[in-house]
């Protein structure tokens, strides 16, 4: 069985993206194979197809952390053929040939049944980015965050994480502030929900001082750098914030001030090695009670769009969740 696939070479004179036409027998070991309807375009996936060594190390290669799609063979008990799966992180697109393509063999252990509420469009729709931002709410959540803590910052608020971030927040009641460097997106924000936008140089301000004004009952940060520790030196007593990106920078000038003066937390998030049963409590609830209409973030990609659209979300320029028909 023969088909199509995104595929990404290494050779003397670079990196090369091309489509190419692969055979199922040349898949790697796994319980069940499955043909991808949709995948989504997420940061990593442009890291993996420019040659990240901390994404992926070996090519040719094909990205794509993310696959919903119907199982085609099985060899687990707990999934039948015509099943509809949901399966992101561990390392499917990066090790593993991902989900920018017709077909992937993956281990049963990494796969999700979709869940009541979501279709495999949707699902995608949300993907690693916005499912990475129901992990910081949830996570923020149970450290204690309600509504009545103040209001919730979230930066780099215009891609994937941060804008699924800003709709949930403000769909769950939170007053939400969105940090952009995009003078036009502004009133995209605001659509959102949204109700205060502010500038990365706002957001930057007093980097080099210990503490700042308290202001934020939590923080959504995708960012990392310094604007990552000024979410946490200006966090309300008590309060939290989420850590999930590195856009920015991988490091940050931090001090012990607001930890031991306010009592915060600075809590870390990872979608990739997560158990898969606490993948799916939040599938779950994406599903039911944290159910939203993201039709509004889509930009449709297909194969043949990809690597354009792997260089705008690497330079920044991509907004909300490409997703890949297939």
């Amino acid at each position: 069985m023969q088909f199509k696939a995104f595929r990404v070479g290494k050779s003397d004179a670079g990196f090369e993206r091309s489509l190419v036409t692969r055979s199922v027998d040349d898949l790697p070991a796994g319980e069940l194979l499955v043909e991808v309807k949709f995948s989504s375009l997420n940061f990593k996936d442009g890291l993996s197809a420019t040659g990240s060594p901390g994404v992926t190390r070996n090519f040719p290669h094909t990205p794509g952390i993310d696959v919903a799609g119907v199982v085609l063979a099985s060899d687990h008990a707990d999934f039948a053929v015509g099943d509809e799966i949901i399966a992101i992180g561990f390392d499917l697109g990066m090790g593993t040939s991902g989900g920018f393509a017709e077909r992937v063999r993956i281990p049963a252990s990494w796969a999700v049944k979709m869940p009541k509420g979501l279709s495999m469009h949707s699902s995608m729709i949300i993907g690693t980015a916005g499912f990475t931002a129901a992990e910081c709410v949830q996570k923020l959540e149970h450290s204690g965050m309600t509504p009545a803590s103040g209001p919730v910052l979230v930066t780099g608020a215009t891609g994937g994480v941060g804008s699924v971030a800003v709709k949930l927040l403000a769909q769950l009641g939170y007053e939400v502030a969105a940090v952009t460097g995009k003078e036009d997106k502004h009133d995209f924000l605001r659509s959102l929900g949204a109700s205060e936008i502010l500038s990365r140089e706002e957001a930057n301000a007093g980097s080099d001082k210990p503490m700042l004004a308290e202001r934020w009952g939590g923080v959504v940060d995708t960012v990392g750098g310094d604007i990552l520790f000024n979410g946490v030196k200006s966090l309300r007593y008590g309060c939290s914030l989420a850590a999930c990106g590195l856009v920015a920078a991988p490091v940050f000038s931090a001090s012990v001030l607001p930890f031991i003066l306010r009592h915060v937390n600075l809590l870390g998030i990872d979608s990739v090695q997560l158990p898969i049963g606490e993948k799916a409590e939040i599938w779950h609830r994406l599903g039911e009670e944290w159910l939203m209409d993201l039709s509004d973030l889509e930009e449709v990609l297909t194969l043949d769009d990809l690597s354009g659209a792997i260089d705008r979300i690497l330079s920044g320029q991509m907004v909300g969740r490409g997703v890949v028909h297939l």
